[in-house]
């Protein structure tokens, strides 16, 4: 139920405001004075405050004033006998929402109540989605953190260096879960385009025949299920990067069309005839031979050479064994951070066993070792848990 502040000095006012927004459903709390009310709007959240402008002991646009400080989200509403155009626009810039008259007229008062309150719940969630914003973009700066010290790694993370800041485009190649996705997510970040968005699509998740629609969009009634319209992946990511994963697996007809739409920056929706501009940065991903595919027939040359003008080769975990103790170090705080625990501590000979053993699912494989080995192991991780839970 939202809550409503009166501050006035005139019993009679507000006893009457009281009575009027209880009658909407409204939780009505009355302050004689301007010290009352602010000591109320510190102790309680209110949505609405209805203040008298003149009034002993403290003025409203004083309370308005400090207000802003212990109660920046409550919407002010001025409410005087003696206003005039200057006071009404003072109010307004020093934060409050809206100027009524005295007595205020009956359906004038309750539409400006029912849109600060509007106001203070769109505020409320802009709020909460910034918060959710930040927090999801920690997530992902976490899930991209590039960790460990070994020679190979650091030619990976040159390259990026040297390239993100271009819009070249770039084909991530090595085993699956190496961690070419993170690489993506390097270049995008550290892009000129880092403010745009990075829209990913999984090639091999996606059914041949429906790949084209995912891509580029389809109209309305273009094939049995195309219900609506709906916005392809080169639209989503106009303005930023677009990241084919696994584009080793995409057909030999959405090759065609990506072929196309990186050589004119245009694409058409299926069932459409329309050319839409798009500004993208293409960056792709496999963990497939392009070179041998395209011997087989089964990657185009042509599609290889414009999305291949720079390539990464993402080393295998087993390419890079001095990064492993880093990397479970890692991956044992983000673990405790996820479940709220304390994080577990391993010993040197887990460590080193953990180290020497075959990772053919890369740092994927080792991260679910790790935890495991968090989720079955006490308080210290062992050389025994490891070797009775690393399931090799």
């Amino acid at each position: 139920m939202p809550r409503i502040l009166i501050i006035d000095d005139e019993r009679a006012i507000r006893n009457t405001l009281k009575e009027i927004l209880e009658y909407e459903s409204y939780q009505v709390d009355q302050a004689e004075d301007g010290p009352t009310g602010l000591d109320m709007l510190i102790k309680d959240k209110y949505d609405v405050v209805l203040c008298d402008v003149k009034m002993p002991k403290m003025d409203g646009i004083e309370v308005l004033e400090r207000a802003r400080i212990v109660a920046p989200d409550a919407a002010f509403i001025m409410v005087s006998a003696h206003g005039n155009v200057e006071m009404a626009v003072d109010a307004t810039k020093k934060g409050a929402y809206d100027f009524l008259q005295k007595p205020p007229d009956l359906n004038r008062l309750l539409v400006t109540v029912r849109n600060a309150l509007d106001r203070t719940k769109l505020a409320s969630e802009t709020t909460k989605l910034a918060s959710e914003n930040k927090t999801l973009k920690k997530k992902l700066a976490k899930n991209s953190e590039m960790v460990g010290d070994s020679a190979a790694l650091g030619a990976v993370r040159k390259a990026i260096e040297k390239v993100a800041p271009t819009d070249a485009r770039v084909l991530i190649t090595g085993p699956n879960g190496a961690g070419k996705e993170m690489v993506a997510r390097q270049l995008h970040e550290l892009s000129n385009r880092a403010g745009g968005p990075m829209v990913e699509v999984n090639c091999a998740a996606i059914p041949s025949e429906l790949i084209e629609s995912e891509l580029f969009g389809h109209e309305k009634g273009s094939f049995t299920s195309a219900v609506k319209q709906r916005i392809g992946k080169f639209e989503q990511a106009d303005g930023g990067t677009l990241f084919l994963d696994e584009i080793g697996d995409m057909s030999l007809s959405a090759q065609a069309k990506v072929l196309r739409a990186l050589q004119e920056n245009k694409i058409t929706r299926v069932g459409g005839e329309k050319e839409i501009s798009v500004n993208v940065r293409v960056l792709a991903a496999t963990n497939k031979d392009l070179l041998q595919e395209i011997a087989e027939r089964n990657f185009r040359e042509d599609l290889y050479h414009r999305l291949s003008v720079i390539l990464i080769q993402v080393p295998a975990l087993n390419d890079r064994r001095e990064d492993i103790p880093a990397l479970i170090e890692k991956f044992l705080k983000d673990i405790a951070q996820d479940y709220g625990n304390k994080p577990k501590k391993i010993d040197d000979a887990a460590l080193a066993y953990l180290q020497g053993l075959d990772w053919r699912g890369n740092i994927r494989e080792l991260r679910n070792v790790v935890e495991r080995l968090v989720i079955m192991s006490d308080d210290t991780i062992s050389e025994a848990d490891a070797r009775a839970f690393a399931g090799k």
